[in-house]
């Protein structure tokens, strides 16, 4: 677990279970959470930094989108607004059978955008559908930094039931703030460069993905895109984490399973055809 004063006002929890990141802003003794890490655990250890040693009270919780994952510390802060993008649910529901632990009904939706006062911070809340279609931006510009969710993984995307396309696009957004600092779901913080790193990567695993589906009968083009290294995707200089590592194993399943690229590439063929 990891604890990171971002600014004065603003704190960074970063949990074990999957790295997942909560942002605490503050406004005297009270905070306004984006996010609530990703196990009981980390979420109670996050309540015990936050509430018993620096005193402060959590009165509202955003959430970039609703999957659990992010959602570990909405039951231990019932007297919080939650809000959320009014496609909350359609994220639950992708990722779970049925409500779980974690489920909380927000209290407060909102379709395109929303602004929100919050000590000296004035917030934007950006409806920013790449990963999940609820997904949304928080935008800080007095902290010179913005909450993505899971739009990115580190340097990379993970692709799982998500639209590439939306994603490179969400991405494009979230270029448009121009923050020095993004805050991802996952990791922590990273300089702002992260964000063409992030689609370098899209665009290079497409790459290769198609060409392979191009040149390669189906059953060997799949043991092939198995093997294609994430040393291939990523942008100079970047060296892959371990964490990144896993999650470009998890793309590589992904993009087999889902076919993936796979309409890009029968757009290829046809052109060579014509």
């Amino acid at each position: 677990m990891k604890f990171e004063e971002l600014a004065g006002d603003v704190l960074m929890f970063v949990g074990d279970d999957h790295e997942s990141v909560a942002t605490a802003i503050l406004d005297g003794e009270h905070a306004l959470l984006i996010d609530s890490l990703g196990s009981q655990d980390d979420a109670r250890w996050l309540r015990r930094v936050l509430c018993e040693d620096l005193r402060k009270t959590v009165r509202v919780i955003v959430a970039t989108h609703f999957m659990s994952d992010h959602m570990a510390g909405l039951s231990l802060f019932p007297d919080a607004l939650t809000i959320a993008h009014r496609h909350h649910r359609h994220t639950f529901l992708s990722q779970n059978r049925r409500v779980d632990a974690f489920y909380r009904e927000p209290r407060a939706v909102f379709d395109s955008a929303m602004s929100l006062r919050w000590g000296r911070h004035e917030l934007s809340l950006i409806h920013n559908p790449g990963k999940t279609m609820d997904h949304i931006s928080v935008d800080v510009p007095g902290a010179d930094l913005v909450c993505v969710g899971d739009n990115i993984v580190g340097n990379i995307v993970y692709l799982s039931k998500a639209d590439p396309a939306l994603i490179r696009a969400a991405i494009g957004r979230i270029r448009q703030f121009g923050r020095g600092t993004v805050v991802g779901g996952h990791m922590g913080k990273f300089p702002a460069d992260v964000l063409d790193n992030a689609v370098h990567y899209l665009d290079r695993l497409q790459h290769h993905v198609t060409q392979l589906r191009l040149d390669f009968a189906a059953d060997e083009a799949d043991a092939r895109i198995a093997s294609i290294p994430i040393e291939a995707c990523l942008a100079p200089p970047v060296e892959a984490c371990a964490f990144e590592r896993e999650w470009h194993r998890r793309n590589l399943d992904v993009v087999i399973a889902q076919s993936v690229f796979a309409f890009d590439a029968a757009l290829a063929a046809r052109a060579v055809q014509a």
